[in-house]
């Protein structure tokens, strides 16, 4: 009996919690529902996994490098003679480096995408040159020269923002996915890839002018 009592008891104050939570969703301003943002047939528990979508520490150690790289790189960008390439370049990727790692939101996205879209035609562009001056070859990684140092500079970019975007793409997925799978928006092989990048961005301008003590042609 007693056993009894105390189930009745718990169905009770579950049910009195499940009702207060009812209520509390739909105290949601008519402009989130005027933008389609949220939908009454959305859980509580599929909002609260929404929110559990934020950055790992490594993504966003790598995007705050990533950002910074590109920032230094567009700050040197004034001096070449197509500067309206690179500058705009190396600007949008930091941009979106810095700010995604914060909020993920469609102009971000769009910007991403632009910058994606210039990355691959200057990477194209630098390729086509080196091979008709025949300066080196494509798998060249001689700093000292401008065409591998851009080749390089897009190649950076365009893997950059793939990985951005599929990063967004996860954190923005539909609402009714399950608590452990937001918890693990990011796929593994996007933060690998980007602590990869890292590494190699910055490693490999260490080896050639620290330890090779290279010097760039211009």
């Amino acid at each position: 009996m007693i056993y009894n009592n105390n189930r009745e008891k718990k169905r009770k104050r579950k049910e009195k919690c499940e009702l207060l939570e009812t209520v509390d969703f739909f105290k949601i301003t008519t402009a989130d529902k005027r933008n389609g943002l949220l939908h009454p047939k959305i859980s509580i528990a599929a909002l609260q996994d929404q929110k559990m979508s934020t950055p790992t520490k490594l993504k966003s150690f790598c995007s705050l490098a990533m950002a910074a790289l590109f920032a230094y790189s567009a700050s040197v960008q004034l001096n070449d003679h197509d500067w309206y390439f690179w500058l705009p370049l190396y600007s949008g990727a930091s941009i979106v480096n810095l700010v995604s790692w914060v909020i993920s939101s469609k102009p971000i996205n769009h910007l991403g995408e632009a910058v994606l879209c210039l990355g691959i035609f200057l990477f194209i562009k630098v390729v086509m040159e080196d091979i008709g001056d025949g300066i080196s070859g494509f798998w060249s990684m001689d700093l000292s020269e401008r065409v591998i140092r851009e080749k390089i500079g897009s190649g950076l970019v365009v893997i950059s923002m793939i990985l951005q975007l599929i990063a967004s793409s996860s954190s923005t997925q539909s609402p009714q996915v399950s608590m452990k799978r937001q918890r693990n928006s990011y796929p593994r092989y996007v933060e690998y890839g980007m602590a990869f990048l890292v590494g190699f961005s910055y490693g490999l301008p260490f080896v050639f002018f620290v330890l090779q003590r290279g010097e760039m042609k211009f």
